[in-house]
């Protein structure tokens, strides 16, 4: 029975391992078909030859934001050559001049060179290219708070939202997508820019456990072997993701367990790899937060986090710039705007305490060792 139960050298647990990459894009998406349909209606006018009507996708992170407009797009291209979808990730791309190079690269199948190309140029080329296709520009613009953030959001749906003005071409639609849930991305723009930016509001809720739990064991049954992951485990990562509101942390632990098994040449799955698996899980949303904060924001958390996991008493802000200037002394206003930038990115919450004088509490949103190896610092072994 044992050596039944064990894999040869060259034998798999995985049927295909594309399956757990957050970037790809199911055949069927479960749970967001609402969503589906609504944005679906804003595109099609473009089909019939007008112009694609725009919106605002909200919702936490790991809500199928990006996976169901990449799943729209997809199908488009399949259907019509009447719309260009292009899909733009904000966080690499945050500058006018960034993104018009996508949508270039898009239409033309290659990049515009490098260097001494100016906007107005690459937008000229855009707009030849969609003139001569009788195509509707349709632009996601994915994580557009970073557009924001960078003081770029305006200028860029401004170029893009008077495109048909200024040049005979059709209307472009833009999907602007945010996990900020702070942020108002239409408020936030000017009234030039609103008098041409009339967006739907397309919102997405948080995965229930048991949506979870179904979205889970679809990409188990398309991406292993039969019985690799069993009901005690898959039901153990379907908790750990809905505790973490994510479904993404779900797919990549189905990823790290299986691994770990196929690592030790057993067949199945236990809720021990999983537990194993879960320790070098860092949610993709602290991850990508992390990783946009300056080297003196970063080395800032670390510091909180540091406090946090070791220290008993409350975390305050005062307790915490006076240890800051052991390893790096700074002024009380740049050290209220570095832990204003930390509340902002949504990796600590700074709550008013009163009592002997006034200060504030830092609350970290994550699990303080998840938080230094997010800032590159190891962890307790």
């Amino acid at each position: 029975m044992r050596q039944r139960d064990t894999l040869r050298y060259d034998q798999t647990l995985f049927r295909d391992r594309e399956v757990f990459e957050f970037a790809y894009v199911p055949d069927q998406l479960h749970h967001r078909d609402a969503q589906s349909r609504e944005l679906a209606l804003l595109a099609r006018q473009a089909v019939r030859g007008g112009s694609p009507e725009s919106a605002i996708l909200r919702g936490p992170p790991g809500t199928g934001k990006t996976t169901t407009v990449l799943r729209l797009f997809s199908e488009i291209e399949e259907a019509t050559q009447t719309i260009v979808p292009v899909y733009v990730n904000c966080q690499q791309d945050r500058t006018p001049l960034a993104v018009f190079r996508c949508i270039f690269e898009k239409l033309v199948g290659y990049a515009p060179p490098s260097t001494g190309t100016h906007v107005d140029d690459v937008l000229g080329s855009i707009v030849r290219r969609l003139r001569d296709r009788n195509a509707a520009l349709l632009v996601c613009l994915d994580d557009a708070n970073y557009l924001h953030e960078s003081g770029h959001l305006n200028d860029l749906l401004y170029r893009l939202l008077r495109l048909s003005e200024k040049w005979d071409v059709r209307r472009a639609g833009v999907f602007a997508v945010s996990s900020d849930l702070a942020l108002n991305l239409y408020a936030a723009v000017d009234v030039r820019v609103r008098s041409v930016f009339h967006p739907a509001e397309v919102f997405f809720p948080p995965y229930t456990k048991t949506e979870i739990r179904e979205i889970l064991a679809a990409r188990i049954r398309q991406g292993l072997y039969p019985n690799v992951v069993p009901r005690a485990a898959l039901a153990l990562i379907t908790d750990i993701a809905a505790e973490e509101e994510d479904v993404r942390v779900g797919i990549d632990l189905v990823r790290k367990a299986a691994v770990r098994a196929e690592a030790d040449g057993r067949r199945t799955v236990t809720r021990n790899d999983v537990t194993e698996a879960s320790r070098s899980i860092i949610a993709p949303a602290l991850q990508t937060r992390a990783a946009n904060l300056s080297e003196s924001e970063r080395a800032l958390l670390s510091r909180i986090a540091e406090a946090a996991r070791d220290g008993g008493a409350e975390v305050t802000s005062g307790a915490v710039y006076e240890a800051a200037q052991e390893y790096a002394p700074i002024g009380k206003t740049t050290y209220n705007a570095r832990l204003k930038r930390l509340e902002e990115a949504g990796i600590v919450d700074l709550l008013l305490r009163t009592g002997r004088g006034r200060t504030r509490e830092i609350l970290l949103r994550y699990d303080p060792e998840q938080v230094l190896a997010a800032c590159g610092r190891p962890g307790r072994t």
